[in-house]
């Protein structure tokens, strides 16, 4: 467990298929955008490209939110703060990608374009209704 993300915190961000969104910045300019993901050990693993992952080369603070809905309403929502790098190791990409995709049903094989990014997580923040 990481000190930055609470046990209870960290059982919401592991549970199901939850989409995220992903904010990025450049140029005080925000970016934000839906991204699958993987968390583990205070560490968040996302597979992006294009203009997030252009950002992030140039900005590597990000903020992270993820929430459960369940029939139009919201169940949990969490907030992370945090700083991403990005992976060029193409077996580590290929491992991630297998992993994310599973948790999402997808083909193992699906988006090879996506580059891994790991975001270390500095602050979160968790809110059930």
């Amino acid at each position: 467990m990481s000190d930055a993300v609470p046990p209870e915190v960290e059982e919401l961000l592991t549970d199901g298929r939850v989409m995220a969104h992903l904010a990025t910045s450049v140029d005080d300019r925000p970016h934000v955008a839906p991204v699958w993901y993987r968390y583990a050990d205070g560490t968040l693993e996302v597979l992006t490209g294009g203009r997030k992952l252009a950002n992030l080369r140039e900005n590597p603070r990000v903020a992270v939110s993820v929430q459960a809905d369940v029939g139009g309403r919201t169940e949990w929502m969490v907030a992370l703060q945090g700083t991403a790098s990005v992976v060029e190791d193409e077996a580590e990409t290929r491992e991630a990608t297998r992993r994310i995709n599973a948790k999402y049903g997808a083909d193992e094989d699906a988006y090879p374009e996506n580059v891994l990014v790991r975001i270390d997580i500095g602050s979160a923040t968790a809110t059930r209704y």
